[in-house]
């Protein structure tokens, strides 16, 4: 397999790391708008791996990379403004695409907070058919959360449910960045994204719905020693993928934010700094959350000043196998001095860097395959979670009391 990585920030970086790790496919090419970023992206991957300059707005250059590298799988590792633009160009050169976040929503313009408007991948969805037509993948929301997530929610409903009541993901970490007073460990720009829209809740009866941002706060207990942290919605995609292809009573994405980080968040907002819209600052334009983003330290750059552990995952209630009252977290914990020593990237990046690589690896051998716009739940579970595995960091399911 070939594949063109579009972005060469953390996540796209860690993606190239972990390519060369384990040896696999035939040629990595690392393409971002700061071709000196790239180079420093596949810097000691050996001769399988190429750097090249691309500006991801671009549909016609990216379809024209893609065929000029005779790429047969196309990775879209930048913010979601880029989705659409990377989405068509692997279209039109007749590829396999993946990306870890989908296409922006956008709010609904007279009941923001009760109705959804343009929902996070509709864009993409309203290309499927075309993309079933042509025999061709778009495999969308394959991070860690979407991704993983999405691939536990269907592990629990085949293997450990008879029905299924919820689905909730739950994120939280106790990572410690020193010598900062607010450093992110991921994008401020998609953080703020998807923190201040106004979050998606799906219900059986109900379908689609939408709350105020930081909505239903709740004390989740996580693993690993991390403990209870205040969880509470924001928009994700799993609330829009997984009921496409799994029957649940409800499903939610809770993220454990923290009080300081919730009131900066407020306060970008109040001040209008997480606007994306240009404002003239003498002779120039500039968006505020750009500008927001280039005041903050990159969280690519971080791991060496942070310690901690970040847990992703999915809990799911209802009927088990037997017939009895279930509970279930299954979940995936990374060390951030386990992912720096092994793989020199920050645990947040690496462990939404390594997903995207199995399912790369699943699609070049033939275990996973499909045409379509297809999110991970729409595929089989098992080959996925046994070959995460082998990359160092295991998932683990643990029995909860139901209720």
């Amino acid at each position: 397999m070939r594949v063109l990585v579009v972005g060469a920030g953390g996540v796209g970086s860690a993606v190239a790391r972990t390519v060369a790790r384990r040896d696999l496919f035939e040629r990595v090419v690392v393409a971002d708008y700061d071709v000196g970023r790239a180079q420093r992206a596949i810097a000691g991957g050996g001769d399988r791996f190429a750097a090249a300059q691309l500006d991801a707005s671009d549909e016609q250059a990216i379809a024209e990379l893609i065929r000029t590298e005779r790429c047969d799988a196309v990775l879209n590792a930048v913010d979601p403004r880029f989705v659409m633009p990377v989405f068509r160009a692997a279209f039109t050169a007749g590829v396999t695409y993946l990306d870890m976040a989908m296409s922006l929503s956008r709010p609904h313009a007279s009941d923001p907070y009760r109705q959804p408007g343009v929902k996070l991948g509709d864009e993409q969805f309203a290309l499927a058919g075309e993309w079933e037509r042509r025999g061709l993948l778009a495999l969308c929301g394959i991070g860690v959360e979407p991704g993983l997530s999405d691939v536990f929610a269907r592990y629990a409903a085949d293997r450990l449910f008879a029905s299924v009541d919820e689905i909730g993901v739950r994120d939280g970490a106790n990572l410690v960045v020193e010598g900062y007073e607010f450093a992110p460990t991921f994008s401020i720009w998609t953080t703020i994204e998807e923190c201040l829209n106004p979050p998606v809740v799906w219900e059986r009866g109900r379908q689609w719905y939408t709350t105020e941002p930081f909505s239903e706060p709740e004390i989740f207990s996580f693993p690993a020693g991390i403990g209870p942290v205040e969880c509470v919605n924001v928009e994700h995609e799993e609330v829009l993928l997984i009921p496409r292809w799994i029957d649940a009573g409800r499903v939610t994405f809770k993220y454990g934010l923290g009080e300081e980080f919730i009131g900066v968040l407020k306060t970008l907002h109040k001040l209008g700094l997480d606007s994306t819209a240009p404002v003239q600052v003498g002779a120039a334009a500039v968006s505020p959350r750009d500008v927001v983003a280039a005041c903050l330290p990159d969280p690519a750059a971080l791991g060496s000043a942070m310690s901690g552990l970040t847990c992703a995952g999915t809990w799911v209630s209802g009927t088990g196998k037997d017939g009895s009252p279930r509970e279930v977290y299954l979940y995936h914990v990374v060390d951030n001095s386990w992912s720096m020593a092994e793989y020199g990237s920050q645990a947040v990046v690496w462990q939404t860097a390594v997903n995207p690589v199995v399912a790369l690896e699943l699609l070049d051998s033939g275990a996973w395959s499909g045409a379509g716009v297809l999110g991970p739940e729409a595929l089989p579970p098992e080959p996925f979670l046994d070959l995460l595995n082998s990359h160092g960091a295991p998932w683990e399911c643990e029995e909860r009391t139901p209720g």
